[in-house]
């Protein structure tokens, strides 16, 4: 069974920059400290990331998925599908940027479904963790 996180953050930076580096990929493993490789497997017109390979470190492992991405809600916001991976069956979320001040209002919204058995408290502690960590280092890469 899926289990749902939601979370938001306020960045001391403009939309345009949080969006600048939550959807340039290749660069997370600079700044993620679980991204540990990441392959830009296909782009859109745009160039843009549309299918994009990660590996991770987590549950004690080290985790491949892809997910593709949609910028239908561009500039303020993009979403993402699961595609295939190892130890998921579903990671699907949305990152949203909206002005708020001088700064940004970052929202994440993530549906996480892991394939290995374990209690869904330690599943939704799991989904929470990413989701805090990814809005936490985001906003100390982005106020740089």
């Amino acid at each position: 069974m899926a289990d749902e996180a939601h979370e938001r953050i306020s960045v001391n930076a403009p939309p345009a920059r949080c969006w600048e580096i939550a959807t340039d990929y290749e660069r997370y493993p600079s700044w993620a400290r679980d991204v540990k490789h990441v392959a830009v497997l296909e782009r859109d017109g745009e160039g843009r990331g549309k299918r994009v390979e990660f590996r991770v470190a987590g549950l004690g492992k080290s985790i491949r998925y892809v997910l593709e991405y949609d910028y239908a809600e561009a500039p303020a916001a993009f979403s993402w599908q699961f595609v295939e991976g190892d130890w998921l069956r579903r990671l699907d979320g949305h990152y949203g940027f909206e002005p708020e001040g001088d700064g940004t209002r970052v929202t994440y919204d993530l549906v996480v479904d892991v394939s290995a058995p374990l209690p869904g408290l330690v599943k939704r502690r799991a989904a929470s963790m990413i989701m805090g960590t990814a809005l936490r280092e985001l906003k100390k890469e982005a106020e740089l």
